[in-house]
């Protein structure tokens, strides 16, 4: 029977953590039906087997971790055979009723060479010893059979997502919670009591305070929390800042319907990143690297957590084309479909943090970027229109940058350029 191993998920990832198994032993598969749902460090993406037969064994629960080439399942070939057929089967390189495609997760470093092929193990039987003349021949011996692998036990019973993603962001290891539904269902109730008990077991030898909830640093927030450590201690970044005069920015957005504000100013930050290019860049060893393609990442906020998706090419995409990448990137993002490739390989980012209803924010830059263009919400303030006070739709704009790249005098210049697109949208859009 083929073992079906945890392929290369691409983008550098080693391991990835069984969320749900989506079939059982005994179950027949196709050939790339989905099996099982894996959470890595950018996404949760769900595995295809590219053999067809049926499941024979499971390895690895949900929540647990599994590193690239462990054994994920087996499967065994379709039972063509009859009572009739001769007992002994015939050994066979491989099953010939199984199948086999090679598109495991395509794209992302499947590799097709040729797996290595195992002989179908048999009851060998030993001859009699020989007799002296004249004794009776002894009775022939059987050989001891191979052992036997036992079948994976059945992964719990869990109906509910809301009780698996508690049990998963509190480390809680499904096999070991007790079941008290019917059917051996785990209840809401079954992962609370055991969260509780893992409570007071450990508040009994910590300090006073310390029995709070834990959430562990695994997955996309581990990845995440990496990445922002990294930043702070390798980037030396400083930060500049303009109030602006959203009204006209507010009036476009309402002209151009199928456009989003973080759209509007995405594509002014594309434009500025064309007469500052020293902003779309990252340093490597003792060089700054100055790109030609601009990636550009837009904060995303979802029920994972923080992810930064990322809208390769955008310097060649209309305001249009710019608009519906974003729009479908964030729902995406949102829905948990969006792939590793699609939140990598990012050279600048913007964050629309106005929607949290805060005014501005320092941001961390997306390591290895050099800057990050954030935007605050949009609010009615006293603001002087040719000489005179009147109440006008304000925001502000931020821009942390790395240092090493270029000086405030060019960060300035781009976040200049920037907050007069957003004061004067017509005119910036007008060449596009």
């Amino acid at each position: 029977m083929p073992d079906f191993r945890l392929p290369d998920l691409g983008e550098g990832l080693t391991e990835g953590e069984i969320v749900t198994w989506l079939v059982s032993v005994g179950d027949h598969v196709t050939v790339d039906q989905p099996v099982v749902e894996v959470e890595t460090a950018k996404a949760v993406v769900e595995v295809p087997c590219p053999f067809e037969g049926v499941v024979s064994a499971r390895f690895g629960e949900p929540g647990e971790k599994l590193a690239v080439g462990s054994v994920l399942l087996s499967v065994g070939a379709l039972s063509t055979s009859s009572p009739a057929q001769s007992e002994e089967p015939v050994p066979s390189e491989e099953p010939e009723s199984s199948e086999y495609s090679g598109n495991v997760l395509i794209g992302y470093g499947t590799s097709d060479s040729p797996r290595r092929r195992r002989r179908t193990p048999r009851t060998a039987t030993i001859p009699a010893a020989r007799t002296a003349p004249g004794e009776a021949p002894g009775p022939a011996v059987a050989a001891p059979a191979a052992p036997t692998t036992p079948a994976a036990p059945t992964a719990p019973a869990v109906i509910s997502p809301i009780v698996r993603q508690l049990a998963r962001e509190n480390g809680l290891p499904l096999h070991r919670i007790e079941a008290t539904g019917p059917n051996g269902v785990i209840r809401r109730a079954d992962v609370e009591r055991a969260l509780a008990a893992r409570a007071s077991s450990s508040g009994t030898s910590g300090a006073a305070g310390s029995t709070g909830r834990r959430i562990p640093l695994k997955g996309l927030r581990g990845a995440v929390a990496r990445k922002l450590t990294t930043s702070r201690r390798e980037i030396p970044e400083a930060t500049v800042w303009v109030d602006v005069d959203a009204t006209d920015f507010l009036a476009a957005r309402a002209a151009l319907p199928s456009v989003s504000l973080l759209a509007l100013l995405s594509r002014f930050t594309v434009l500025g990143l064309k007469k500052f290019p020293e902003l779309n860049s990252r340093v490597e060893g003792d060089e700054v690297v100055v790109l030609d393609e601009v990636n550009l990442g837009f904060a995303a906020q979802t029920d994972r957590g923080l992810v930064v998706p990322v809208v390769h090419g955008a310097h060649t995409l209309t305001t249009a084309e710019l608009a519906t990448a974003i729009t479908g990137h964030a729902t995406a993002a949102r829905e948990g479909r969006l792939g590793p490739a699609a939140m990598t390989g990012g050279t600048f980012t913007v964050n629309n943090y106005g929607v949290f209803g805060v005014d501005g924010s320092a941001a961390i830059i997306n390591h290895p970027e050099a800057a990050i263009l954030g935007i605050g919400r949009i609010i009615d303030r006293p603001w002087a229109v040719n000489g005179e006070l009147a109440v006008r739709k304000v925001t502000q704009l931020t821009l942390a940058f790395d240092h090493r790249v270029c000086d405030g005098g060019t960060a300035g210049g781009f976040l200049r350029f920037v907050a007069d697109c957003v004061e004067s949208p017509i005119t910036a859009l007008a060449d596009l």
